[in-house]
């Protein structure tokens, strides 16, 4: 599933293949992943527009064009890739933006559980402003505020993205991981430390994962073991075997050495 470094990396495929290129066609393949919007009216509001500027705000990628702004989201299996024009287009293409230059913007997307809205549609508004701040940007005040006091648990709270924005399953677990706390820890139960040092882990786990365009499964991170064919693969810093079950819905991993369950 797509997360903040992914949605990054999107970005910049976005930018270095369609930003100032004039948008010549909007070929919809598939209107399933239209929300908000059919297929004639996106055609008409964007074609002979530019991609402009763009911003990426959690999971969320903003594409300005100077009139309507184009909200992506990739749910699950989403993705933007940069093509030839002339080149076949893959099962899964979407939609298609065909760009001067033979260029081609292409939303590729398996699964289909999220897609494209256009800003000013109401439920695009709504879901933007549900967000937390940017899991990236976020000050270490926010942070605080976001997470002194909450009840739940922990990687419930990382993952909230009306908390904080662009978290998902594997980066809370990496974090977590890294800052050594238990993901079915109390949140309010955090010390001061306790979470200036999650903060800390967050920011370096992030800018790590965004040169990455991923979260990369290094070595001595856990993302390197947690999909290793023996589900007891050892823990890459103090080789205990790690662990999995289910948090915040998810499938989560961690070593019951370096993170201890809570009382």
């Amino acid at each position: 599933m797509p997360e903040l470094p992914d949605v990054e990396g999107f970005r910049k495929v976005l930018a270095g293949c369609a930003r100032g290129r004039t948008i010549e066609q909007v070929d919809v393949r598939d209107a399933g992943v239209l929300h908000g919007v059919g297929a004639g009216r996106l055609s008409r509001d964007l074609e002979g527009r530019r991609f402009t500027e763009l911003e990426r705000h959690g999971k969320w990628l903003l594409a300005h064009t100077g009139g309507p702004t184009v909200q992506f989201h990739f749910g699950m299996t989403g993705r933007l890739v940069c093509a030839h024009a002339d080149d076949a287009p893959h099962a899964h293409d979407r939609v298609l933006f065909t760009l001067a230059g033979s260029r081609q913007l292409r939303y590729r997307d398996q699964r289909k559980l999220k897609g494209l809205w256009l800003a000013g549609d109401p439920e695009a508004a709504r879901l933007l402003d549900e967000q937390g701040p940017d899991a990236l940007a976020v000050s270490r005040a926010d942070f605080d505020a976001a997470l002194t006091g909450r009840r739940g648990r922990l990687k419930a709270a990382l993952t909230d993205q009306s908390l904080l924005a662009g978290l998902g399953n594997l980066l809370a677990d990496e974090i977590l991981w890294q800052s050594r706390l238990h993901p079915s820890r109390s949140t309010g139960s955090l010390t001061d430390g306790e979470r200036a040092e999650l903060y800390r882990t967050m920011r370096r786990v992030l800018r790590t994962s965004v040169r990455a365009a991923q979260v990369p499964p290094r070595d001595d991170w856990l993302t390197g073991h947690r999909d290793a064919p023996d589900p007891g693969a050892p823990c890459p810093r103090c080789g205990t075997r790690l662990r999995a079950g289910r948090a915040a819905g998810r499938t989560t991993y961690w070593c019951p050495h370096c993170q201890p369950a809570p009382d």
